[in-house]
C-alpha cells in the first residue's frame, strides 16, 4: 500500500472492522487470519524449519519463489501453477524459472497442513510470503512484519515472467529498470540483491561471467572454471556466497567489493557505478543491510496483491479450483 492511500474503516456483518484502501479494496493485515486460522504462523514456521533441516538450500529456494512470484503481476502465487498440456501455460518454464526455481513440494506440504487445520482459508500467495520470512530468519537474517490477506490468481503469465524477472546476465541499468517497474527503489534493488547471500546457482548462470567479464577476480574466475568448463557441466552448482552460502549475512557484499560476485548481475552492483557506495555500506555494516533488506521485503511483498473478491483461495497451489 502506498503511504498516500486513504484508509476507510468499514463495519462488516460479523461485527469486525475491515480496513479498506481508498479504492475500496481490503488492505493486507498481519492479523488477517487471527480468527479464521490462528495457528497459521506456527504451522508455516514449523514446516519451513523442518524442510531447511532436511536440505539447507531450500531456505534460499523459498525466498526466491517469493521474489519470482511478486515480480510477475504481483504477489499472487501464479508461479506455483502447473502447465496443463493443450490448455494452460504457467510460469515454471519461463527462462528465469526453468530448471531453476524449486521448493514446490515444500509449499505443497505447507498447504496440506493448513488445509487440514483450516480448510479453504489460507492462500498460497500468503504461504510464499511467510515461508520467505521464516527461511531468512532461521538462516540468521532479519525479521519483518508480514501483512496477510492476499488471494491466489487464476491465471499465469509466462511472457511477463520472461520480461520482468532479471536474468543473471542483466547489467545495472537493466536491474534498475526491472525493480523500478515494480515500484521498488534503487536502494531496494541493492538491498534485496543481498538475498544472494544464501543459495546456489547453476554453471549456465555464471559461465559467461567467469570467461568473458573483466570485472572479476582472476583467481576466483579460475577456480570456477575448473568446475564449469566452456562446454558441459551445465547443472554444476556453485554458492552465490562462497563463504557462508547457508547463513544469511552481509558476506555477499564483501565478495562484490573483492570482485568475487558469482553472477554478472551480482558484480554489476560494484563496478565503478552508482551502486558502489551502497555495496560498501552494506559490506561494512550488516545492521544497515538487514534494516534495508527488511524494508525492501515489506515493500516487495505488497506488489499488486489480489484481495477481497479478486482471485481465489486455491485448495491445491498447483492448480486453480
Amino acid at each position: 500500500m502506498a503511504s498516500y492511500n486513504i484508509f476507510l474503516l468499514v463495519l462488516v456483518a460479523s461485527g469486525a472492522f475491515m480496513i479498506l484502501e481508498a479504492n475500496g479494496k481490503p488492505c493486507l493485515s498481519p492479523t488477517h487470519y487471527s480468527s479464521t486460522c490462528p495457528n497459521v504462523l506456527s504451522i508455516v514456521n514449523k514446516a519451513v524449519i523442518e524442510a531447511i533441516n532436511k536440505e539447507t538450500r531450500i531456505g534460499a529456494s523459498l525466498l526466491r519463489l517469493h521474489f519470482h512470484d511478486c515480480f510477475v503481476n504481483g504477489c499472487d502465487a501464479s508461479i506455483l501453477l502447473d502447465d496443463i498440456p493443450g490448455s494452460f501455460v504457467g510460469e515454471k518454464t519461463a527462462n528465469p524459472n526453468n530448471n531453476s526455481v524449486r521448493g514446490f513440494n515444500v509449499v505443497d506440504d505447507i498447504k496440506a497442513k493448513l488445509e487440514k487445520a483450516c480448510p479453504g482459508v489460507v492462500s498460497c500467495a500468503d504461504i510464499l510470503a511467510l515461508a520467505a520470512l521464516d527461511s531468512v530468519v532461521y538462516l540468521g537474517g532479519p525479521s519483518w512484519e508480514v501483512s496477510l490477506g492476499r488471494k491466489d490468481s487464476t491465471t499465469a503469465n509466462i511472457t511477463a515472467a520472461n520480461t520482468f524477472i532479471p536474468p543473471p546476465t542483466t547489467n545495472l541499468s537493466g536491474l534498475v529498470a526491472n525493480f523500478s517497474v515494480q515500484g521498488l527503489s534503487f536502494k531496494n534493488m541493492v538491498a534485496l540483491s543481498g538475498s544472494h547471500t544464501i543459495g546456489l546457482a547453476r554453471c549456465t548462470s555464471f559461465r559467461a561471467h567467469i570467461y568473458n567479464d573483466s570485472n572479476i577476480d582472476s583467481s576466483f574466475a579460475k577456480s570456477l572454471q575448473k568446475i564449469c568448463p566452456k562446454v558441459g557441466n551445465n547443472n554444476t552448482l556453485a554458492p552465490l556466497d562462497r563463504q557462508t552460502p547457508t547463513f544469511f549475512d552481509n558476506r555477499y557484499f564483501k565478495n562484490l567489493v573483492e570482485g568475487k560476485g558469482l553472477l554478472h548481475s551480482d558484480q554489476e552492483l560494484f563496478n565503478r557505478a552508482a551502486a558502489d557506495s551502497l555495496v560498501e555500506k552494506y559490506a561494512t555494516n550488516q545492521k544497515e543491510f538487514f534494516k534495508d533488506f527488511a524494508k525492501g521485503m515489506v515493500k516487495m511483498s505488497r506488489i499488486k496483491p489480489l484481495t477481497g473478491s479478486e482471485g481465489e483461495i486455491r485448495k491445491n497451489c498447483r492448480k486453480v479450483n
